[in-house]
């Protein structure tokens, strides 16, 4: 095999030698599906589809990738260190990871209007996953959680494709074997000349890991099943709401791929009223968690065992008390001093369990002084 210097892979896959990942990944699925051997019969469709894949094993890794500039470019091992997982680092996902927060407001797109749409793009794979669900979180007055309000959200969402009703392809209606990995789902590259890698192994970028593949891609969705949209919808929340609920609309969250279930859209009430700042909870957890110790320092001095008037601990008790009443404390909302209760709970849950090691230990100390006398005596008299 020719040294990794004395190839053009980006000549191989027809790319800019500053072509992005994903460019670099579409180059390769395009020449695998002409080059495969099962597609194409010419004597050297082999040995060119084992070129590509090698190329696109190099460049598709940043270390290799760098490694692989670094002697074109005729300094070797510039920067060669790299941390980066064999195989792609690309693929599709969701555009709030999850919980993330959408692209809202309340006057962004009209309702009624036809907002905004879009496409993503992806390669061909069939991988059925359920959405995820979109959360949204809005703020309410006493007023507002006591009645009730009604909320107009717009915001961005993967929806259903239109076009091929979210299975990804419009005529087929399963998938097939993917033909670049033969249904494994990962690939097997040789690089035993560059550098002794030997042979690695990648996931299939045709069918991103799942060895399978949508034959006739939807043109609207690029085979996923689902766009990228703007949707609106009017979340009902409901009387005697508080801070910290959720309000649920089913199936109004991201889409799934190749037709797989969608998430729901989340709306987080919040009443700041009752909700406790920071700089509050820090302050209570404070005088809970010294409460515990001045206690049984007074309970010491009430039952004779010694110890003296817990001078620190009531310092420190004023010091949280100071923190806590920065941000006020003058509330009307049980429900802000129910958690205020609970965060002085945890820090007295914490100060108790070592005020009470403490105190064992103390007593061990004053048993072991006491009989320490006694031992010694027995011995001088025998």
């Amino acid at each position: 095999m020719a040294a990794m210097n004395e190839k053009d892979y980006y000549a191989i896959l027809g790319v800019e030698e500053n072509a992005t990942t994903d460019e670099i990944r579409r180059a390769f699925q395009q020449k695998a599906r002409k080059l495969h051997p099962d597609v194409n019969k010419a004597p050297d469709a082999e040995e060119r589809f084992k070129e590509v894949s090698e190329a696109y094993a190099v460049l598709s890794d940043e270390s290799k990738r760098k490694r692989y500039d670094a002697m074109r470019s005729g300094v070797p091992f510039q920067g060669a260190a790299g941390g980066s997982q064999p195989g792609y680092a690309g693929g599709y996902g969701d555009p709030f990871g999850g919980y993330g927060d959408p692209f809202a407001g309340f006057g962004g797109f009209p309702f009624g209007g036809g907002g905004f749409r879009t496409t993503t793009r992806r390669s061909r794979a069939y991988n059925p996953r359920a959405g995820k669900d979109v959360a949204y979180s809005v703020d309410l007055s006493d007023e507002e959680a006591r009645s009730g309000t009604r909320r107009g959200v717009t915001f961005q969402r993967y929806a259903t494709c239109d076009v091929c009703h979210g299975s990804g392809s419009v005529e087929h209606a399963r998938p097939v074997t993917c033909p670049t990995c033969g249904g494994t789902g990962r690939m097997h590259v040789d690089l035993s000349g560059i550098f002794g890698f030997g042979v690695i192994e990648v996931e299939c970028p045709e069918c991103e890991g799942s060895g399978q593949v949508v034959e006739d891609p939807c043109a609207s969705c690029g085979g996923s099943g689902r766009v990228l949209t703007a949707s609106e919808v009017v979340v009902d929340i409901p009387a005697g709401s508080h801070d910290g609920d959720e309000v649920r609309v089913r199936g109004m969250g991201n889409a799934g791929t190749n037709g797989k279930e969608s998430g729901d859209f989340v709306c987080r009430v919040g009443v700041p009223s009752e909700r406790v700042t920071q700089g509050q909870a820090i302050g209570l957890e404070i005088v809970g968690f010294f409460l515990p110790f001045t206690l049984v320092s007074l309970l010491s001095l009430a039952l004779g065992l010694g110890g003296g008037v817990p001078v620190v601990d009531l310092v420190f008790i004023a010091v949280g008390v100071l923190i806590a009443c920065q941000d006020g404390v003058a509330h009307k909302s049980r429900r802000w001093w129910r958690n205020a209760w609970y965060a002085m709970r945890n820090g007295f849950a914490i100060g108790l369990v070592i005020a009470l090691l403490f105190l064992l230990m103390s007593s061990c100390s004053a048993s072991a002084l006491t009989a320490a006398p006694r031992g010694g005596a027995g011995g001088l008299n025998a």
